[in-house]
């Protein structure tokens, strides 16, 4: 049976089409059009989508849980968050581990590529950490951040058999940019990030092979007038995705549209997203350190800096939308722009014909009110 989803709004490829429709064939979209020419399909399940958006389903390459759940947790854990973030468009994930000893991010990344063989909505492991700057380390256990070293890379290299999609360091460290090289040649998309890289710094690691700016503007140099930091490097670097937490908590709204300005078509919305992610406020822990979150704000307990976020993607959809950036845009950051990004394109975060059958509906407000996964409507 052939599912059509007709009579909609369809943001893709950087526009909107009205009254269009994408048809499933199992797993796969079918084929895609506008007014009537869908009913010429045999055997059709017919879906009229009213004149809401429709959009790709959406990828998150940089979250922690939800649901009151953290990936570092095990495989319940794992369920429970992606459930959570499903409900808000998250249709595909990377799960990020927080620092963690060696031994103990191996056995995860080793749990992450079982858990990817059996459901295909898990992109594979995002290791922020533990190859991270002290002086910003965040919500990171100090004791546990190290230099990189050749052994510690092929060995989470190995545990990960492929599905190791991001890396997160500081190319400053000992060896960072050695280890840099090492993870892209090992197939790994390596983030600069929890960083005191200079804009040289932060320049040489993406010419050793990284292509990604872990949540930009936190937890890194600002941009200084004299010193412009990694932030105006990654910007300037076409071959440099910039991630970015549109909570408005993290990033003010303003310089949020000075990051998309600055790097068109290459800002990647993601959540980093800790288990209180659709969760009451209250007492959580991330990596083993003590958070309180209040009125939707994750702190930690010791000294109060951030601790990751609360966000879902369809409510970073509504911020950067409020503040003025075209809705192909905004769609595109969190569909195309992070498939690109961890070298899944193509098969992920478009509704062209031959892609995976995941799809967003959205009212007017940009609230989600359907969500396909393979071309099965989830619940």
């Amino acid at each position: 049976m052939t599912t059509v989803i007709h009579s909609a709004r369809l943001v893709d490829d950087g526009a909107v089409t009205n009254d269009a429709w994408v048809a499933f064939e199992g797993a796969t979209v079918l084929r895609t059009g506008t007014g009537d020419e869908w009913r010429a399909l045999p055997a059709v399940d017919a879906i009229d989508a009213a004149g809401a958006y429709l959009t790709p389903g959406f990828i998150d390459i940089h979250g922690h849980g939800g649901g009151g759940a953290s990936y570092d947790d095990g495989l319940a854990a794992v369920a429970t968050a992606r459930a959570l973030h499903r409900e808000h468009g998250t249709t595909r994930a990377v799960l990020s581990l927080v620092t963690a000893s060696i031994d103990d991010l191996a056995a995860r990344v080793a749990l992450i590529a079982d858990l990817t063989e059996r459901d295909a909505t898990i992109l594979g492991s995002h290791l922020e950490g533990p190859f991270l700057d002290v002086g910003h380390k965040g919500a990171h256990t100090e004791g546990l951040l190290r230099a990189p070293d050749e052994a510690a890379v092929a060995r989470l290299i190995e545990a990960g058999r492929g599905t190791v999609r991001q890396v997160t360091l500081a190319p400053e460290l000992p060896g960072g940019i050695a280890a840099t090289a090492q993870f892209a040649a090992g197939g790994v998309a390596v983030a600069v990030g929890h960083t005191n890289a200079t804009e040289a710094e932060a320049s040489a690691a993406f010419d050793a092979g990284a292509t990604l700016l872990t949540h930009a503007f936190n937890a890194m140099p600002g941009i200084h007038h004299r010193a412009p930091g990694p932030i105006l490097a990654a910007m300037r670097d076409e071959r440099v995705t910039l991630e970015l937490i549109a909570d408005g908590v993290h990033v003010h709204p303003d310089v949020i549209a000075l990051a998309f300005a600055g790097a068109p078509g290459r800002i990647a919305l993601i959540t980093d997203a800790m288990a209180a992610a659709g969760a009451p406020d209250g007492a959580y822990e991330l990596g083993g350190l003590a958070v309180t979150v209040t009125g939707g704000t994750a702190r930690l307990d010791s000294n109060g800096a951030i601790a990751g976020s609360t966000l879902t993607q369809d409510a970073a959809l509504r911020l950067v939308v409020s503040g003025g950036l075209p809705l192909p845009a905004a769609v595109a950051a969190l569909t195309s722009v992070p498939a690109r990004a961890i070298g899944v394109a193509g098969r992920y975060g478009s509704l062209h014909p031959g892609a995976a059958a995941d799809a967003v509906l959205l009212d007017d407000s940009l609230a989600v009110t359907g969500v396909w996964v393979d071309g099965a409507r989830a619940h």
